[in-house]
């Protein structure tokens, strides 16, 4: 799912308020945080940016998952796929970004080494990761939600 605005992507799935938000939004609506990262890949060698933008926890959590807040075994079933325009997806659990289980203060940046993002769209970013694979450039699509119950392996 995406939108026409420049930038635009969705927050949608098990959520009470689905979204579609800009990189204008994120900026105007929440508050930013700053993260300097260091990739270091083998192929490239350690690069050094810095990253601005909200936490991806607060960000959805204003679109209100579907969990009783209060049921930590709940919020640790929701899953989060995030999309980028290059085709390039990724997905974190919940309990990654909750204050109460991970909390990693993963961003939606809308700032890159000074440089703002509203063209290029905003990009996830996961501080903790060494080597930056987990990071989606030009975020088209959040979904957030879990498994049906009872799928397991190989069934």
């Amino acid at each position: 799912m995406t939108g026409a605005v420049t930038g635009a992507f969705a927050l949608w799935g098990e959520l009470a308020r689905p979204a579609l938000l800009t990189v204008a939004d994120l900026r105007r609506e929440w508050t930013g945080h700053r993260a300097r990262v260091v990739f270091d890949c083998a192929t490239a060698g350690p690069q050094h940016h810095t990253f601005e933008g909200p936490l991806l926890r607060e960000v959805v959590g204003r679109a209100r998952p579907e969990f009783d807040p209060a049921r930590r075994k709940e919020r640790s079933r929701f899953l989060l796929t995030v999309s980028g325009g290059d085709g390039h997806h990724t997905v974190l659990s919940w309990a990654e970004i909750d204050a109460d289980f991970g909390d990693a203060p993963v961003l939606l940046a809308t700032r890159m080494d000074g440089e703002d993002l509203d063209t290029a769209g905003t990009q996830l970013v996961v501080p903790s990761d060494r080597c930056g694979a987990r990071y989606v450039s030009a975020v088209t699509g959040i979904w957030v939600g879990t498994l049906p119950v009872g799928v397991t392996a190989g069934v």
